[in-house]
C-alpha cells in the first residue's frame, strides 16, 4: 500500500489511501510529502494532519517528530490540552507538519491573534487522518468548510489526502474530500498481503459475568484487546476481572486524557493483561502488539468489525482473529449477520448527513467572528462557496441570517454583520469554545480522586431523592465512594473502595441497518451452520429458528396472535420502523412498540382494517407524518440558529431515508396465525 502511494502523492493527486488498521496508511502519505517538502523548498507549515481524536494526535505526534527530524523538518501537535507556552512556541516558530482537529483549527480563524491564520497561507497539503470517522457525522461536514476557509485565504487549492480503514463507497468518498477541485484524484487500495483466513468464532454467553468467567479463563498469558460498546459495561466487565485477579485496564471517552494514557501505557508495556474499552481504541491509537480481540455482543456496523479484527494478526506468522462472547439472542443475531455480510464481502458506505443547515448557521457566526464583521453580499458568498451550501436555494442562506437576527446571534449595523449580544451570551466563553464543536454532550461533572482527575460523568447521576454522598460509582476499572459534589464546580469528590459501584453515561444506541436487520432475517429462515459458530450459538440460534418459524424467507411477514395482537415484521431497522409506527399510530392504529425488526399491534385493528391501511401507505405519506420531537432537537447543536420549518426538515430528512422506505413497502407481505409463542422480543 506504502509502495502504490509513492506516486499518486509525489504527483499532488487528491489521494485516498485505504488500508486495516495499522497498514501503514501514516507512513504512506508523510514519506512522499517529506520528499516534495525537502525537493520543492516548502515553507512551514506546508501539511496539516487532521485527526478526529486529541489521542490519536497525542499518539501520532512523537512518530510524526521523529520522521520530519530525520530529514531536518519539525511537527508540532496542536489542541485543546495543549498549554499556553506550547501554543506561544508554535506561533513565533510554526512547524512544518501541524497535527491538530477541526475544532482547533477553527478556533485558530476565528482568533483574534492573526499569528497562526497568517502561517496557514504556507498550507500545500492536508492529510486527514480516519476520515470515515469525519465523512458520516456532522463534524465531517465542519472539517469540510472549514478547509474551504484555509484555501480561500491561501489564494488557491491545496492537496487533500484521506486515511480511511475499509469503506464500502471509496470513489465517492474522496469526490465528498475533494469537493469542486479538478486536480487529479486517485484511491490506492491494492489488495490485503495478509491472506490467511481470520480466526473468527461465535460464541453465546448469556451474561456479563458468565463474558468475564470466559475472558479470565481463556487465553492466559496473552495481551487482551476487549470491545464493550457502552462505558457502563466497559466499567462492570472491568471490575469482574479485577475481581478474577486479572490484571485489567479501561479506556473509554469518559476518562481523563492522563488516565487513559496511563492505561494505554501499563497495556503497552505489559504481556499477561486485558484492556477493556469502548471504539476509542477502535482507530488508530497504537497499544502495542495484541494477541487477541475479543468482543462483547456486537457492534452494529462490519466496518467497526473490520477496524476491530484489524488489532491483530501484525506481528509475522500471527493471525488476524476476534472472539464474539453474546450476552443476549439479540447480541447472538447480530454479530451472526455480520460475520455474514463480513464473508460475503459487504462494507457499509459512508453517507454524510443530508441538509446540514446548523452548520451552515455555525458557519455564518464563525466567518463573522473571522472576519471581525462582514458585509452581507461578502457573507452570502462565503457561505455559498461552503459545501455544506451545495444545491441549498439562496432563499435558505437568507432565512438562516435572518433566524440568527431575529435571536440576537447576529446583529446588524446596516452595512456589517457581527457577532450579537445572544451569540456572546450563548457562544462567547472561554474564547468561544461553544462556537467552535458541533456536538452537544450531555452535561458532565469531573470525578476527582484527591488531585488526580478520574473523568467525567453524567450530573443525571446525581438528580433524585438519593443523597449523593455515600454512593458507589465504578470508572477506570475501579470502585469510588462518592463524599460530595460541587455543584459550582461542577466536581464530584471521590475516595477509593474495595466495593464495586456502578454508573450509568445517558446516551442514544445507535440502531441497526437495514442491511444488518435483513441479514438477520435471512439468519433466521435458513438451516445453515456456520462453521465459526460454537456449539452455545448454534444451540441459541435453532431453538429462534423454532420459535419464528413462521416467517418467510422473502417479504415482511405480519404475525397475528392469539389474542389479537399483530406484529409486522419488517426486518427494515429501527430508523424506518420508528417511521412506519407513527405513521400507523396517525391511521388510529394502536401501536405498542417498535423495534429494528418489528412493529408490534395491540389487539383491536382487525386483519382487514390492518390489511387496508399497510396497502394505503407511501413513502411521500410516511415522511409527512413524521415530527420532529424536542428530544431531536435537543440533540443537534445549534438548532436555536435555524428557522423552524428549515429544522424540521433537517431532522425528518435524517430520520429515514424515502428510497429505504419504498423497498420496504414494495416487498411481498405475508399473514401467518401463530397460536403459540410471541412477537420478536430480542431487542
Amino acid at each position: 500500500m506504502q509502495e502504490a502511494s509513492i506516486e499518486p502523492v509525489l504527483r499532488g493527486d487528491h489521494c485516498l489511501l485505504l488500508a486495516p488498521t495499522a497498514g501503514g496508511k501514516t507512513e504512506a502519505a508523510m514519506f512522499p510529502l517529506l520528499s516534495r517538502m525537502c525537493s520543492g523548498r516548502w515553507i512551514a507549515p506546508s501539511v496539516l494532519y487532521v485527526c478526529p481524536l486529541k489521542a490519536l494526535i497525542n499518539n501520532l505526534g512523537e512518530r510524526l517528530e521523529r520522521y520530519t527530524r530525520m530529514v531536518g523538518r519539525s511537527a508540532s501537535i496542536w489542541h485543546g490540552d495543549v498549554g499556553q507556552s506550547g501554543r506561544r512556541q508554535t506561533r513565533a516558530d510554526p512547524p512544518d507538519v501541524l497535527i491538530t482537529t477541526p475544532e482547533s483549527l477553527e478556533a485558530m480563524l476565528i482568533s483574534a491573534n492573526p499569528q497562526m491564520k497568517s502561517h496557514l497561507q504556507n498550507l500545500r497539503t492536508v492529510v486527514v487522518d480516519e476520515i470515515h470517522a469525519f465523512a458520516g457525522d456532522d463534524r465531517g461536514w465542519h472539517l469540510l468548510c472549514v478547509l474551504e476557509r484555509l484555501a480561500s485565504r491561501a489564494g488557491s487549492g491545496f492537496q487533500r489526502i484521506g486515511l480511511s480503514a475499509t469503506v464500502g463507497n471509496p470513489e465517492e468518498l474522496l469526490q465528498w474530500l475533494v469537493g469542486t477541485s479538478q486536480q487529479p484524484r486517485t484511491v490506492v487500495q491494492p489488495p490485503a498481503e495478509n491472506d490467511a483466513p481470520a480466526e473468527v468464532t461465535l460464541d453465546f454467553v448469556g451474561s456479563l459475568e458468565n463474558a468475564a468467567t470466559v475472558v479470565s479463563r481463556l487465553h492466559r498469558g496473552e495481551k487482551r484487546l476487549v470491545f464493550c460498546d457502552s462505558r457502563s459495561r466497559v466499567e462492570s466487565l472491568a471490575g469482574l476481572l479485577r475481581a478474577s485477579g486479572v490484571a485489567t485496564f479501561v479506556s473509554h471517552s469518559s476518562l481523563s486524557a492522563a488516565e487513559r494514557r496511563r492505561a494505554e501505557e501499563a497495556f503497552a508495556r505489559g504481556d499477561d493483561c486485558v484492556i477493556v474499552a469502548t471504539s476509542t481504541l477502535e482507530l488508530g491509537v497504537d497499544v502495542g502488539d495484541l494477541d487477541r480481540v475479543i468482543q462483547i455482543d456486537a457492534p452494529t456496523r462490519v466496518a467497526s468489525f473490520l477496524q476491530r479484527l484489524g488489532r491483530t494478526g501484525r506481528r509475522p506468522n500471527r493471525t488476524r482473529n476476534c472472539l464474539f462472547l453474546c450476552t443476549s439472542e439479540d447480541a447472538l443475531l447480530r454479530g451472526a449477520a455480520l460475520l455474514r455480510l463480513w464473508q460475503e464481502g459487504f462494507v457499509e458506505p459512508i453517507v454524510p448527513p443530508p441538509l446540514p443547515y446548523h452548520i451552515l448557521a455555525q458557519q455564518a457566526l464563525a466567518l463573522c467572528l473571522e472576519n471581525g464583521g462582514i458585509g452581507l453580499q461578502d457573507l452570502l458568498r462565503k457561505l455559498e462557496a461552503l459545501p455544506p451550501a451545495k444545491g441549498v436555494e439562496g432563499g435558505v442562506l437568507m432565512s438562516i441570517l435572518d433566524q440568527l437576527l431575529s435571536q440576537r446571534l447576529l446583529a446588524c449595523d446596516g452595512v456589517r454583520y457581527f457577532m450579537g449580544e445572544g451569540g456572546e451570551e450563548n457562544y462567547g466563553r472561554r474564547n468561544f469554545l461553544e462556537l467552535v464543536s458541533v456536538f452537544t454532550s450531555a452535561p458532565v461533572l469531573s470525578v476527582t480522586d484527591g488531585r488526580n482527575e478520574l473523568g467525567a460523568v453524567d450530573q443525571h447521576l446525581f438528580h433524585g431523592r438519593e443523597p449523593a454522598e455515600g454512593r458507589l460509582l465504578s470508572l477506570a476499572g475501579r470502585g469510588w465512594r462518592v463524599e460530595r459534589v460541587d455543584w459550582k464546580e461542577r466536581r464530584v469528590y471521590v475516595t477509593p473502595t474495595e466495593m464495586l459501584g456502578k454508573t450509568i453515561w445517558f446516551g442514544a444506541s445507535a440502531g441497526l441497518s437495514r442491511t444488518v436487520a435483513k441479514a438477520i432475517q435471512a439468519l433466521l429462515v435458513e438451516e445453515h451452520i456456520p462453521p465459526d459458530w460454537s456449539e452455545r450459538a448454534t444451540d441459541r440460534i435453532r431453538q429462534l429458528r423454532q420459535h419464528f418459524a413462521f416467517l418467510r424467507s422473502d417479504g415482511t411477514t405480519v404475525a397475528h396472535f392469539a389474542d389479537d395482537r399483530f406484529a409486522w415484521h419488517t426486518f427494515a431497522g429501527e430508523a424506518i420502523n420508528l417511521a412506519l409506527g407513527e405513521t400507523l399510530q396517525q391511521h388510529k392504529l394502536p401501536v405498542e412498540r417498535v423495534n429494528d425488526y418489528t412493529v408490534c399491534l395491540a389487539a383491536g385493528p382487525g386483519r382487514d382494517r390492518l390489511e387496508t391501511c399497510l396497502k394505503m401507505l407511501n413513502p411521500a405519506e410516511v415522511i409527512q407524518c413524521l415530527v420532529s420531537n424536542e428530544e431531536a432537537e435537543r440533540a443537534l447543536k445549534f438548532a436555536e440558529c435555524v428557522p423552524p420549518d428549515l429544522l424540521r426538515s433537517e431532522i425528518i430528512g435524517r430520520r429515514c431515508q424515502a428510497s429505504e422506505l419504498a423497498a420496504v413497502l414494495a416487498e411481498a407481505r405475508s399473514y401467518v396465525e401463530v397460536r403459540e409463542g410471541s412477537d420478536l422480543k430480542i431487542a
